[in-house]
């Protein structure tokens, strides 16, 4: 009996080692490794960029599919993603979606990971600032929203943070101000949180 269960522990193993062998990260990741027990920190430290890169951009292919369908009458374009290395603004990840129902149209951005969130997370938290641009604190889904929507224009945006590493924003055009409130409602915002 012994035997049988070391027998297919071994093959379960065997089995999972292609697909660990064929993962882009582990294996930038083990060659990194490699580098830099060699002395090759230049080589180590371009492969952890890279390694690091590439999980950005397996996030930001998870995070698309948080934005939300259409609402009824409305059509969206396909979900978009960018993954930004350290270099541009110290990195991050954006991911988007557009929206129409003729002359109405609407936009979704959610961006991660970025070092410049911080600080317009800060901004963001302060009463005197929401004020000051002109914006009304609100609450949508249990989260903290500052709305900027103009009647005469019909247009307006809303902000989000989201467990202060997300923020959220939803700009409309010719839109009513419901509608706006509506799409930012359809976000899951637990399910962001643990991305």
């Amino acid at each position: 009996m012994r035997f049988l269960i070391t027998a297919a522990i071994l093959a379960l193993t065997l089995l999972a080692q292609p697909a660990f062998a064929q993962d882009e990260v582990l294996r930038t990741v083990e060659e990194a490794v490699s580098q830099y027990k060699n002395g090759d920190f230049a080589g180590a430290a371009s492969n952890l960029d890279y390694a690091s890169q590439l999980i950005r951009q397996k996030k930001s292919e998870q995070m698309k599919s948080l934005l939300p369908e259409p609402l009824a009458g409305w059509l969206a374009e396909p979900a978009s993603a960018q993954a930004l290395g350290t270099a541009v603004f110290g990195g991050g990840i954006t991911v988007s979606r557009s929206y129409s129902k003729p002359p109405s149209s609407l936009s979704i951005d959610i961006v991660s990971d970025s070092p410049l969130l911080q600080s317009l997370v800060m901004m963001l938290n302060n009463p005197m600032f929401v004020g000051a641009s002109g914006g009304k604190l609100e609450a949508v889904k249990g989260q903290r929203a500052i709305v900027k929507f103009n009647e005469g224009t019909r247009s307006g945006d809303l902000n989000i943070v989201v467990d202060n590493r997300f923020m959220i924003t939803v700009k409309g055009q010719k839109i009513a101000r419901e509608d706006l409130l509506a799409y930012a409602g359809q976000i899951d915002f637990t399910e962001l949180a643990k991305k």
